[in-house]
């Protein structure tokens, strides 16, 4: 591969077979001549995919050699990295500084000072982590100096690599908004986000409530350790607080309750608990992004989805009608695990969400309970993420908890997850719980107290709040269901007057929208350019590819935010769809972004 250093044209990038495809720089001023701000993005939004082109190939052809040269190589050079590979390192650094130098003379004379991103997944396998190369990142991964790091870094081990490079892979955005939030007043061309699920709508109820007097009661025992598996009393509120709103047909066992700083250590740790390194679960897709994210962080364990196919959708798509997904039936369980066990897989058990993230659908008592004698049939575990459970807001639907069914195909495989982050907005307190009925379990569980438990103080706070039901019944979930499906309507409207389908199931913080007509081609790398452009008009969603879905086009949006920063959001929305979709001079360059 070769690339000329004379009149190489500042866009270009090489294609598979070698010749040089380009976006030259006379073509680049054409664009800009005479235009307004907005015109210059679009151009420099061009360059940007163009380079990202080039990254790929790049990339394509730095494995490509890799592979060659180690299939040529001797077991002992294999075995000397200080020698015979340090010509790779050597490689990596040089692709890096070419694609950042293309990138940085394309665009200094639009004035543009972004740094490149990185569409393309497999800069995920670092340094041979291949276990790391199937996870899809929410958003868009750290630009090439990830990359060249890897080659040039002596500091982090090639694990400690690995874990940094899936946590910029996935938190790369959420960190650029977290420095650059919008603010009404003080940053108004901030960030906003829509993609990470929080429900803001109640906060005046809950700052209120936890100003008040009870709540600040400080005894010493809470500033001392407490029990790992978190503590007696809150343990004992949270077995009374699950038996009733989870309508337990018998009182819950406060030995059965583990307590640790978030839903995702729960289900982290209970993985861990169940599994070896590299047994694997079924869970159905679309899912939660963060399972993907907490089982290849620490317990190495595999996620075989279990994929729905979508559904037709109309335009005005409202909360009685059908699913925008197939159901979950017993032939694709069935069909998933048989071919699971045909490559060799160990499943270990089923992951369910109830009711369901992103779709917002709720399971029926019917479906839970052919789900749990599938399970049964085949000795897996069941884990079930409620944590959900008090967001639904359409009074037609009728929420089951997996702890409300009396006669438990196998009460020892069976384990519940609950937490206050989306029911009670109260995602900073970091508070996750499992209730299991298998004793083993809930010992084993434990020891994650050590590192993941949560402060005593927290721990007396959720207390106090949890059981004051006449707070929680009269006030806060009435006024949150209301708030929820107010918002909810508004989003509908405004995507309604889009014609933009969308799906909500009647619960849960968001809406599935279907983008796929704003993809041309519709392929996962032109969900990512439109995620992108989202970013670039500091605007936050989830993409499809984050939950596994099978298709690309699919985004989750999350509308139990605050009203006016979901408004201004929807503009942001509106007006990136509409430059996506109709400008004629990015049509014109098409054919050379598809090269």
């Amino acid at each position: 591969m070769e690339l000329k250093e004379e009149g190489c044209p500042i866009g270009s990038s090489l294609s598979d077979s070698g010749t040089i495809v380009a976006v030259t720089e006379d073509e680049c001023r054409l664009e800009g001549q005479g235009a307004e701000k907005s015109s210059t993005k679009k151009v420099f939004q061009t360059l940007q995919r163009k380079v990202l082109e080039l990254q790929r190939v790049l990339m394509d052809h730095f494995f490509r050699m890799t592979s060659q040269r180690v299939q040529s190589l001797s077991p002992e050079d294999q075995q000397r990295p200080q020698g015979s590979w340090k010509w790779i390192k050597r490689m990596g650094f040089l692709m890096s500084r070419m694609a950042n130098l293309i990138w940085a003379e394309a665009t200094k004379e639009l004035k543009f000072k972004e740094p490149l991103p990185r569409s393309d997944p497999r800069c995920d396998i670092k340094a041979g982590q291949q276990a790391l190369s199937s996870w899809q990142p929410d958003q868009p991964g750290p630009r090439l100096g990830g990359f060249e790091a890897v080659f040039v870094s002596h500091v982090l081990s090639r694990r400690g690599t690995g874990i940094c490079d899936l946590y910029r892979a996935n938190f790369q955005s959420y960190e650029a908004y977290q420095r650059d939030k919008y603010h009404k007043e003080k940053n108004p061309m901030g960030y906003i986000n829509l993609g990470t699920s929080e429900n803001k709508l109640c906060l005046d109820l809950i700052k209120e409530r936890l100003s008040q007097r009870d709540m600040n009661q400080i005894e010493e025992d809470l500033l001392q350790y407490s029990d790992w598996q978190g503590q007696p009393f809150l343990r004992k509120e949270l077995a009374s607080f699950l038996t009733c709103y989870c309508r337990a047909p018998t009182p819950l066992d406060p030995e059965k309750v583990v307590v640790l700083n978030g839903c995702s250590s729960v289900f982290s740790s209970l993985a861990m608990v169940l599994c070896d390194p590299g047994d694997a679960f079924l869970i159905p897709t679309p899912c939660y992004s963060g399972f993907a994210f907490s089982s290849c962080l620490y317990s190495k364990v595999e996620l075989i989805p279990v994929h729905l196919e979508s559904q037709p959708l109309s335009i005005a798509h409202v909360l009685q009608a059908d699913s925008s997904f197939s159901q979950l039936t017993m032939d694709i369980l069935e069909l998933t695990l048989t071919q699971a066990k045909m490559k060799e897989k160990k499943v270990k058990g089923l992951v369910l969400v109830n009711p369901q993230n992103p779709l917002g659908e709720v399971y029926t008592r019917s479906m839970m309970k052919e789900y749990l004698a599938f399970a049964k049939k085949h000795n897996l575990h069941v884990i079930v993420d409620e944590i959900y459970m008090l967001s639904v807001f359409d009074a037609s639907v009728t929420f089951h908890s997996v702890l409300n069914i009396k006669h438990l195909p196998d009460p020892n495989k069976t384990h519940m997850i609950w937490g206050t982050s989306k029911d009670f907005g109260i995602s900073g307190f970091r508070f996750g719980v499992l209730y299991t009925h298998n004793k083993e379990v809930a010992s084993a569980m434990r020891a994650f107290g050590y590192l993941h438990g949560v402060s005593g103080i927290t721990q007396f706070k959720l207390c106090q709040l949890l059981q004051d039901r006449e707070w929680i019944d009269q006030l806060y979930l009435p006024t949150n269901h209301s708030r929820l499906r107010k918002a909810y309507l508004y989003v509908a409207k405004r995507l309604e007057k889009l014609k933009v389908p969308f799906f909500n199931g009647g619960s849960g913080l968001y809406v599935w929208i279907d983008l796929r007509a704003y993809l041309s081609p519709c392929t996962f790398d032109q969900e990512q350019i439109l995620c992108q452009c989202f970013q670039d008009n500091k605007l936050l969603l989830s993409r499809g590819r984050a939950y596994m879905c099978k298709e690309p086009g699919w985004f989750r949006l999350i509308f139990a935010g605050d009203q006016l920063q979901v408004k201004v959001a929807l503009d942001r929305f509106c007006q990136v769809l509409k430059e996506h979709k109709k400008d004629p001079r990015l049509k014109q360059l098409e054919p050379a972004i598809a090269t």
